[in-house]
C-alpha cells in the first residue's frame, strides 16, 4: 500500500510536472534507471539521487524509459546542466531477464506490479546509446551492478561470447564501479567547479577510455598493471583466465594497483578503489531523507515485488569476505565489511515502525551475509598487505575478528523496541563461522549468537547454503567441507531440542557448478537423503560476469592455477545433474536409474530409488481415494 498523505515533492521528480512543482526551470543531473523508482536505501537509484540532492544538485529520475518509440521519455526533462547518470537497476539486466536455461522470465521483481518488458536487454548500453544519439555533447556517467561487473573484457553467458568493456560498448564518458557514494561525491565536487568530464581521470573507483598509445595520467600513489588486451583475450582463453586473477585481487586490496587494458583503438583505465567506507560515511548514506516508498505513480500498477520483500527490512552492513567463486558481491561491494553504527540502525528501525501497514515484524536484520556485522582485521596493517580473495577460505584468517557479540547485542535492542513484535534474520547466515571445528576462535559469542537467532529471529525454519557435498567441488566454490555442515546441523538441532522447537534447516545447493560431476551430484542426493532432506532450494549455476566460476565455465581453466576444470555446459549435462535433486519425483525415476547404471553406481540406485515402487503404489491408492471423494467411480482393480 502506498502513502497518499505525503506530497509528491517528498520524492525525487520523475515527471515534468513534478519539476515545475519545485519551481525548477532546469535539472543539474538526470538519472535513467532500468528499475521502477522506489525511494528506499536498498535501491541504488534512490541512493545516488539522494546523495546528489544532499550536495545541492537538482536531480530528476527517468525510471524505465521506453526505448522503442520516438524516445519521448528520454527527452521529457530536456538537457541536464551537468550530466546524465545511467544504471540498469539493482540487477544485471540479463540476469533479470533470463533463467539459467536462458528462458525468458515472465516477471520482473524490480518493476511495478512485477510486469516484464519494461527494460531492454543490456539496459545500460541501450540507454546510453539513445542518450548519445539525442545529446551527443552531454556527458554520460554509468554505474550500478551491470556497469561494475562489465567494466573489463568479460564473458556474456547469454550470447556465449566475450564482450569488451561496457564503456566501449555504450559510448559512456565515465564509469563508477562498486558502491558509488565516495567517487560520486568527488565527481560532483569537481564538475560543479567547472572541471570537464574528459579531465576526470584520477578519481578512485572510476574507469574511462583514452587513446591507446598514450600513457595513463600520472599519479605518484598508484602503480599500474597492464592486463592482456581484449584482442588477445578473444584469441586466447588462457590469457583471459589469467587476467581475472589480477582483476579480483586488485578489486579487493586496500592499496590496489591501477589496471589498464588495450581494446581496439583505446586504452581502458580502471583506477583503484576507495578504501572501505568508514562508519560515519555509510551512516550518512543510510540517513538521507528517503520516503522508503515506491513513487505514487505506481499506485494502480502495484508495487515492485522486490520492494515487498525488503520494505520492512534493515541493512546493517555492506561487503562480504566469503569470496565464493560464483558470487559477484565482492566484485561490487568488496570483501571488507563497512558496518553502520548502532545508532544509525536503531534510527532506521524506528522509521520502519512508523511506516504504513507495519504490523510489528521486521523481515530482515542483515546484509549480504547476515553474520558479518562489525567484523574486520585485528591488525589493519596485515589486511593492507593481503591479496587473498576470501578471509574464511581455505581457513578462517587468524587476523579476522569473528566475534558475534555486537550482532547479538543489537538484535536484543531491536527486540526490546516497543513496536517490534519480532525481527527476523532472513538474508542468510554463514554457518561455517559458527562451527567450532572450522572457526576455532569461539569466544562464547558464536554459541550465544546462534541460540539468539534460533530462539528469536527465524520464521519457522533457517536457510543456509552448503552448496555441495563434494569436497573437491566445494574447494572450487571456496566453501568449507560438508562435514562442517553436519557439525552445524548437530548444534542447530540441539538448540531446537533444548527449547522445544521444531524448526527445520533448509539447505541451498547448486548443480552444474564448475568442478561438479554427475556422480558428485548423485552422491549429494544420497547424502542429503540420509540426513532426512527432501531438497527444495536448488538452482543451476548461472555464469555471471566477474566471477571465478564464470571464467572457469568459459575457459575450462581455473583462473588462479590455469589448470583444467570440468564443467557441465550442454543442456543434457546440466539436466543430468539437476535431476538428482529431485530423486523423489516419479518422472525422474528411469532417467536417474539409467544414469547411475552408466556410472556403475548401483549402490546409489538402491539408496535413492529403493522405495519408488512403494511410492508409486501409495500414489495410486491416494488417487482412488480422491476420486471417490469427488463422487467419481474408482477404477476397478484388475484381477491377476
Amino acid at each position: 500500500m502506498l502513502d497518499d498523505t505525503r506530497p509528491l515533492t517528498d520524492w525525487l521528480p520523475i515527471t515534468k510536472k513534478e519539476v515545475e512543482m519545485r519551481g525548477w526551470d532546469e535539472l543539474d543531473v538526470i538519472l535513467i534507471s532500468g528499475d521502477s523508482y522506489v525511494d528506499h536505501p536498498a535501491f541504488g537509484t534512490a541512493v545516488i539521487g539522494r546523495i546528489m540532492e544532499s550536495e545541492g544538485l537538482r536531480v530528476g529520475v527517468i525510471p524505465q524509459p521506453n526505448w522503442r518509440d520516438d524516445l519521448r521519455d528520454f527527452k521529457k526533462f530536456g538537457r541536464p546542466r551537468l550530466f546524465f547518470g545511467v544504471t540498469s537497476g539493482c540487477m544485471d539486466s540479463m540476469v533479470n531477464h533470463y533463467t539459467a536455461a536462458k528462458r525468458r522470465r515472465s516477471t520482473d521483481a524490480y518493476t511495478a506490479g512485477g510486469a516484464s518488458g519494461f527494460r531492454p536487454d543490456y539496459a545500460t548500453v541501450v540507454y546510453t546509446q539513445k542518450l548519445k544519439e539525442l545529446y551527443p555533447d552531454v556527458p554520460v556517467l554509468i554505474g550500478g551492478i551491470e556497469a561494475s561487473l562489465r567494466r573489463v573484457t568479460h564473458y556474456d553467458y547469454w550470447k556465449d561470447e566475450l564482450f569488451p568493456n561496457i564503456l566501449s560498448m555504450s559510448g559512456a564518458d565515465l564509469l563508477v564501479y562498486g558502491m558509488g557514494e565516495q567517487p560520486l561525491r568527488e565527481i560532483i565536487r569537481l564538475v560543479v567547479k567547472g572541471v570537464p568530464f574528459e579531465r576526470l581521470r584520477t578519481i578512485p573507483q572510476t574507469a574511462f577510455l583514452q587513446e591507446r598509445d598514450q600513457p595513463p595520467p600520472k599519479n605518484k600513489n598508484w602503480e599500474t598493471l597492464e592486463l592482456s588486451s581484449h584482442e588477445k583475450c578473444m584469441r586466447d582463453k588462457r590469457s583471459f583466465a589469467a587476467n581475472f586473477k589480477h582483476i579480483e585481487q586488485e578489486s579487493n586490496k586496500v592499496r590496489a594497483r591501477r589496471l589498464t587494458q588495450k581494446v581496439h583503438d583505446d586504452l581502458l583505465v580502471i583506477n583503484p578503489p576507495y578504501p572501505p567506507m568508514e562508519e560515519q560515511e555509510i551512516d550518512a548514506s543510510f540517513d538521507l531523507p528517503y520516503t522508503r516508498l515506491p513513487h505514487p505513480k505506481y499506485k494502480k500498477r502495484g508495487t515492485p515485488p522486490a520492494y515487498e520483500m525488503i520494505r520492512f527490512s534493515v541493512n546493517m552492513h555492506r561487503g562480504c569476505f566469503g569470496g565464493c567463486s560464483f558470487c559477484t558481491i565482492s566484485a561490487h561491494q568488496g570483501k571488507f565489511i563497512a558496518s553502520r553504527s548502532e545508532e544509525s540502525i536503531m534510527k532506521e528501525v524506528e522509521q520502519v515502525t512508523q511506516m504504513p501497514d507495519f504490523k510489528g515484524y521486521i523481515s530482515d536484520l542483515g546484509g549480504p551475509s547476515a553474520n558479518m556485522y562489525k567484523m574486520k582485521g585485528k591488525v589493519q596493517e596485515i589486511c593492507d598487505r593481503c591479496v587473498a580473495p576470501s578471509c574464511i577460505h581455505p581457513v578462517v584468517c587468524s587476523n579476522l575478528d569473528t566475534s558475534h557479540k555486537p550482532m547479538t547485542e543489537l538484535y536484543r535492542k531491536v527486540d526490546a523496541h516497543p513496536e517490534v513484535k519480532k525481527a527476523f534474520v532472513g538474508s542468510g547466515i554463514r554457518y561455517d563461522l559458527l562451527v567450532d571445528d572450522y572457526n576455532k576462535k569461539n569466544d562464547g559469542s558464536l554459541d550465544e549468537y546462534l541460540e539468539q537467532v534460533v530462539t528469536c529471529h527465524i520464521s519457522g525454519r533457517l536457510k543456509v547454503a552448503p552448496e555441495h557435498t563434494s569436497d573437491a567441488t566445494l574447494r572450487m566454490m571456496r566453501k568449507p567441507s560438508f562435514k562442517h555442515f553436519h557439525a552445524f546441523k548437530k548444534k542447530y538441532d540441539a538448540i531446537n531440542k533444548k527449547h522445544g522447537l521444531n524448526q527445520p534447516l533448509i539447505p541451498y545447493f547448486i548443480s552444474s557448478h564448475p568442478g561438479s560431476t554427475a556422480e558428485e551430484m548423485a552422491n549429494l542426493a544420497g547424502e542429503t537423503k540420509d540426513m532426512g532432506f527432501r531438497l527444495e532450494q536448488v538452482q543451476d549455476f548461472t555464469p555471471t560476469p566477474m566471477t571465478v566460476a564464470t571464467v572457469a565455465y568459459y575457459t575450462g581453466l581455473h583462473p588462479y592455477t590455469l589448470r583444467p576444470v570440468y564443467t557441465a555446459r550442454t543442456a543434457k549435462e546440466k539436466k543430468q545433474q539437476h535431476m538428482f535433486f529431485f530423486w523423489h519425483k516419479r518422472e525422474n525415476y528411469q532417467q536417474i536409474k539409467d544414469k547411475l547404471t552408466s556410472l556403475g553406481r548401483e549402490d546409489l540406485i538402491e539408496k535413492l530409488l529403493e522405495d519408488k515402487k512403494r511410492h508409486a503404489k501409495r500414489e495410486t491408492i491416494k488417487g482412488r481415494v480422491q476420486s471417490r471423494r469427488k463422487g467419481k467411480p474408482a477404477r476397478k482393480k484388475r484381477r491377476k
